[in-house]
Formats: structure tokens, sequence, C-alpha cells
């Protein structure tokens, strides 16, 4: 129980350093003032797209498989 204790407090301290970071950050200015701030977001949404496409369709086939009662 202690650790699991120790570790939520480490994992939280953690975060609100993260957090008390500097809102500025000079890579994403960047791309934002370039205008390739879009390029990137339309690329991470693509990809997201992807990986939740194949889970879904993985998903269907083995709920398939398993109203079938076919062993895997």
């Amino acid at each position: 129980m202690i650790k699991k204790l120790s570790l939520l407090t480490l994992l939280s301290a953690i975060s609100l350093s993260v957090l008390a970071q500097s809102s500025s950050v000079e890579m994403a200015d960047g791309l934002r003032s370039s205008g390739k701030i879009y390029v990137v977001v339309s690329v991470m949404s693509v990809i997201l797209a992807g990986v939740l496409v194949f889970l879904f369709s993985i998903d269907k086939k083995v709920s398939k498989l398993e109203k079938n009662g076919t062993k895997i």
C-alpha cells in the first residue's frame, strides 16, 4: 500500500511540474507562424483515425469469432 501511495505521489509531483512549465514552446510557435502546424495536426488526425479504424475492425472480427464459438 505504501509503494502505491508513494508512486501516486511521485507521478502527481511530476505532472504538476510539467504543468508549471512555460506555456511558450518555440517549436510550436515556429510551426504556427509558418502555417505548418495545420500539416502536423492533419497528419496526427489521419494516424489516429487509422489506428481507430484498425482497432474497430479487429474488435469486429474478434466478436464474430466469439459469436461463432471458434477458439483462437
